[in-house]
């Protein structure tokens, strides 16, 4: 993991390390892929940088699949900035990418704290996969599990609010 210092948060935040992480059987499509998802989830999942996350890539084709969170990037970022003001330190270590023509999936340990950062007992275990369409985030489908006990409480009380009608698949 990488560590930078963003200025905003004047904290110390992981960057995704996407030098170790790249594969080199990846043809330039997924690279290009690949290198979107990475300053998507750079500045919204570690920097939250959300207004820029709206301006680079709102767009009317992102369908979300997450039944917890609205559809579009507008609803993803009103989660995530609801969310890091209760944990201001969330935090997405990426550890692998897969990236398979228009889909980059990336395997990734999140966590809610500072000092949980690196630890791999406490957080969340999430894996990610987007589709792309013509350089444009379109489609998100995520697997979440919680890894500590009080992880698991945190999404037993807040995980249960349907906010879309697209279905898991």
């Amino acid at each position: 993991m990488i560590i930078q210092i963003n200025p905003k948060m004047k904290t110390n935040t992981p960057k995704i390390d996407l030098e170790n992480l790249k594969k080199p059987h990846w043809n330039a499509e997924e690279v290009s892929n690949v290198e979107l998802i990475a300053d998507f989830v750079q500045k919204l999942m570690n920097d939250h940088e959300f207004d820029s996350v709206i301006e680079n890539y709102a767009n009317s084709s992102y369908t979300q699949h997450n039944r917890n969170i609205p559809d579009g990037i507008e609803g993803l970022v009103s989660v995530l900035r609801s969310f890091t003001k209760q944990f201001p330190d969330y935090s997405y270590e990426v550890k692998q990418i897969l990236a398979d023509g228009d889909h980059v999936v990336f395997h990734s340990h999140a966590t809610m704290r500072k000092g949980d950062r690196g630890n791999d007992k406490k957080g969340m275990n999430i894996t990610d996969n987007w589709r792309i369409r013509e350089g444009q985030i379109v489609e998100h489908w995520d697997s979440i599990q919680p890894i500590d006990g009080a992880t698991r409480f945190y999404v037993l009380l807040n995980g249960g609010k349907i906010r879309n009608s697209n279905g898991v698949f």
